[in-house]
């Protein structure tokens, strides 16, 4: 396979779990997927983030959210997220903890 293949499917499957996230799984909240998987869509945007500002490109940590998201985070939080619960909130702040800050150092 060349290289623009690879490149073209890759971006393929990173649409396809995006629309995954965004469209048919919205029910999912990014607490439970954070504490069980160690990302979530909001960590999904942040790398989209860092890949622009790896090229150069400025982008602000709402304008990788709204990019990642189609839609402000505002709005994403009121149509889709649903109240935690204090033992998730726990959990996730030791997933956080393992799978952002320290490898974010």
């Amino acid at each position: 396979m060349d290289a623009q293949t690879q490149i073209e499917l890759e971006a393929a499957a990173f649409r396809r779990l995006q629309k995954h996230l965004m469209d048919d799984r919205t029910d999912v909240q990014n607490i439970d997927m954070m504490n069980l998987a160690g990302f979530c869509r909001n960590c999904l945007s942040r790398w989209y983030q860092e890949a622009a500002g790896e090229r150069g490109i400025e982008m602000s940590k709402d304008e990788g959210r709204e990019a990642f998201y189609g839609m402000t985070m505002a709005q994403w939080k009121s149509e889709y997220q649903t109240d935690s619960t204090l033992e998730k909130d726990a959990a996730f702040r030791v997933a956080f903890d393992e799978n952002v800050t320290k490898k974010n150092g």
